[in-house]
């Protein structure tokens, strides 16, 4: 097993929930770390909280494709390295499929895929230059399994899977590693924040979400799965259950699926 502590990390998403949840736990362990995401006084904030930890704040939207090589340039600048990405950064939806403006199918696509995809790319030559590196990319339990009023978040992640399996598989000769977190509920703002069929913010929890593993919790799971080398964790209560029903009684999930509550 391999100790993630004094390691470069890079966070994405960390203004809040688990992304700042990681950056506290990470701080614990004398980690260098990066904190990224759209909102600079969040970031700010998590920052100061993380005591006696050396931390530098990168600012910037994940779907603003065009700047992203810059933003990579300018994370390796701040230690001289990058040992792990945490690709945490991306939004949710409850919205029904035939309620949902294309609009918002495409937003899903670019902040949870194509941002995360855009990101880790860029950073790729760097891992493969150093001959090692960690991609670690949260996608979540609906990216292996599809659950009603989240069609175009399922989509994003499930397709998150595919590019990192691959990404496994082409650059292992090159010491790269990649771990897909699959949380469940975790007590963060995922549902508050989530996205309508409008594009507009839900603006309200869920009791699935608020009786979920709390988000300090997740965050020292994660980094166990981490020093693993797991290459897919699953995280979270009875939901992960539905990873292994899915695989082999499929038409069983669909009904259960179908009868809760989950919103």
């Amino acid at each position: 097993m391999a100790s993630i502590n004094n390691k470069v990390v890079w966070i994405t998403g960390a203004s809040s929930g688990i992304g700042e949840a990681l950056a506290y736990e990470l701080s614990q362990r004398n980690c260098k770390l990066i904190l990224s995401a759209r909102n600079v006084g969040n970031l700010e904030r998590v920052k100061a909280q993380c005591l006696n930890a050396e931390v530098e704040v990168l600012p910037f939207d994940l779907a603003d494709f065009s700047n992203v090589k810059n933003h990579v340039e300018k994370a390796i600048s701040f230690f001289g390295k990058i040992d792990i990405l945490i690709n945490n950064g991306g939004v949710s939806q409850r919205s029904l499929l035939v309620d949902t403006d294309f609009d918002v199918d495409r937003k899903l696509i670019e902040v949870d895929y194509l941002g995360t995809v855009a990101i880790t790319k860029a950073l790729l030559p760097h891992f493969i230059s150093n001959k090692k590196g960690h991609f670690v990319t949260i996608t979540s339990l609906m990216g292996k399994f599809g659950s009603p009023y989240r069609s175009g978040y399922c989509g994003a992640k499930h397709a998150l899977h595919g590019f990192f399996d691959v990404l496994r598989m082409e650059h292992q000769k090159d010491n790269i590693n990649v771990t897909i977190i699959c949380p469940g509920f975790i007590q963060t703002n995922v549902a508050v924040n989530a996205l309508t069929g409008d594009g507009s913010l839900q603006n309200s929890n869920d009791q699935a979400t608020l009786n979920g593993m709390p988000v300090a919790v997740f965050a020292k799971k994660l980094v166990k799965a981490v020093e693993s080398n797991s290459f897919e964790s699953y995280i979270g209560g009875k939901e992960v259950l539905g990873i292994y029903i899915k695989r082999f009684f499929p038409k069983l999930l669909h009904r259960l699926v179908l009868k809760s509550e989950v919103r």
